[in-house]
């Protein structure tokens, strides 16, 4: 990321830096929300103030800029939308807030919390992501959402093919989960965006980890933002039993099968995250999963939109208790059913770790993680252990009693899985990591398919109309 863009994000802030400390807690209305407001909080159950909603909302409702980090399930989401709603009821128009997201799922998330937030005084959202038709889109935006909540690839887009999207007149731009933003391949888009929008306007940026390019945006900017960051010595909450359950390589899916059916047999509310590395395996698992008599749905970057927020959907309401996906899902997405995360493979990033069980153990709620460990990834707990600042316990299961006996079952499983995989042409490697790249970019790739035919295809007329033209004027011999 550029100096110039870091400048740019939080150029106009007052400078009234504050460092956390210990205060008394306090009510909603004690932070200086409006009684509407706090009315609102305590229908939704919400009785008192997270640390990062009690050290944040001041500062945002005084007008300064704030970078807030704090552990996953903190209450990120309502620290930057509560503020934002007092000031949008003191002067309502659209478009007042832009929120920007790195994931399609999160973007509809935060939606749904101004939606609900906002009712008393009929807020309207714009969600704007990939997956969905362009010129439907560009209609919301021509009617001025008072909040737009979008990914940076989609709302680019709009922004460079059309002139609904006027984005002059903000007062709010939202970076969540900025650290992904920042550090992604989200730069040209962002970088069109922010020639659109107004350099007067109160810039928030939220995540739950601090990264070099947070710290250096604290740095150049002029403004000197108010800049909160939690204290916790570790980045994982306490009501979270992180565990771990060595395991042979070859028999890893054995041990994952046994785990899920005895927890999701011990209790039929109980739910289910199991994350892993790959969309490909991703998809396996699934299937084996069903194959085994487990309802499941797969999240990845390869399903089409409508496809992912069905599955989520269908798990948020506990229709199916178990969902496989990757790291797309590992970041912000609030599922309060959720009380066991399994790590299938263990992240090489010890943060990706932190944001995977950050899915359990949400707003004071308990919750287990369980990691599977192989002779390979010794140094990538003991990575992790360091960061969290905390030893796991292992999980133990009698190999002989529990994993031996489902170990054909299994192995049939999972080859049914990988020949529907080949079905299914999975192991293009090619289009799948393009298809990813897009997503990462915030583009839909089905979109972009049908864009380049498009293309193909005017070229070929344009092609086809010179060879008419030459033809024709030709000498006659």
């Amino acid at each position: 990321m550029s100096r110039a863009m870091a400048e740019a994000m939080l150029e106009d802030a007052e400078p009234k830096p504050r460092k956390p400390g210990k205060v008394k807690r306090c009510s909603f209305a004690g932070l200086g929300l409006h009684d509407w407001l706090s009315e609102q909080c305590r229908s939704m159950g919400l009785t008192q103030p997270t640390p990062i909603q009690q050290y944040c909302i001041p500062p945002i409702l005084r007008g300064h800029d704030c970078i807030g980090c704090a552990k996953t399930g903190s209450g990120k989401t309502a620290a930057f939308a509560l503020p934002i709603l007092q000031k949008l009821s003191e002067d309502p128009y659209g478009i007042f807030c832009l929120v920007l997201t790195p994931t399609r799922e999160l973007a509809f998330q935060i939606g749904d919390q101004f939606r609900v937030l906002g009712k008393p005084i009929g807020v309207r959202d714009s969600v704007i992501v990939g997956g969905f038709d362009m010129i439907r889109q560009g209609l919301e935006l021509s009617k001025k959402p008072h909040v737009v909540i979008s990914t940076p690839g989609r709302l680019a887009d709009h922004i460079k093919s059309t002139d609904t999207c006027d984005l002059r007149k903000i007062k709010f731009l939202v970076l969540d989960e900025a650290d992904r933003l920042l550090e992604g391949n989200f730069g040209p888009d962002l970088e069109v965006i922010f020639d659109a929008i107004p350099t007067v306007r109160q810039t928030l940026l939220f995540s739950a980890t601090i990264t070099d390019t947070m710290k250096e945006l604290q740095k150049v900017s002029m403004s000197k933002p108010f800049f909160w960051m939690s204290k916790a010595p570790v980045v994982t909450v306490e009501q979270l039993d992180q565990r771990y359950c060595i395991t042979p390589a070859q028999v890893k899916d054995a041990y994952l099968m046994h785990i899920v059916h005895q927890f999701c047999s011990e209790d039929e509310k109980r739910s289910v995250m199991i994350f892993t590395s790959t969309c490909k395996y991703c998809h396996m698992l699934a299937i084996m999963l069903r194959e085994m008599g487990l309802p499941c749905v797969s999240l990845h970057s390869l399903v089409k939109q409508r496809t992912r927020l069905a599955a989520l959907a269908m798990f948020k309401s506990n229709q199916v208790r178990v969902l496989v996906a990757t790291d797309v899902a590992s970041r912000g997405l609030d599922i309060p059913t959720v009380q066991l995360v399994i790590n299938h493979n263990i992240p090489a990033s010890p943060k990706d770790y932190v944001h995977r069980v950050g899915r359990t153990a949400r707003a004071g709620r308990g919750g287990m993680a369980i990691s599977l460990v192989t002779q390979f990834d010794v140094q990538l707990i003991k990575a992790i252990e360091k960061l969290i600042n905390t030893k796991l316990t292992e999980f133990k299961v009698d190999e002989k009693k529990n994993v031996l006996p489902i170990l054909n079952e299994v192995a049939l499983a999972k080859r049914q899985a990988e020949m529907k995989l080949e079905e299914l042409d999975f192991g293009e490697k090619r289009a799948i990591n393009k298809r990813k790249q897009m997503i990462l970019e915030g583009k839909d790739p089905d979109e972009e398919e049908k864009k380049k035919h498009k293309l193909l295809k005017k070229r070929r007329r344009e092609h086809q109309k010179g060879e008419g033209a030459s033809t024709s004027t030709a000498p006659v011999s």
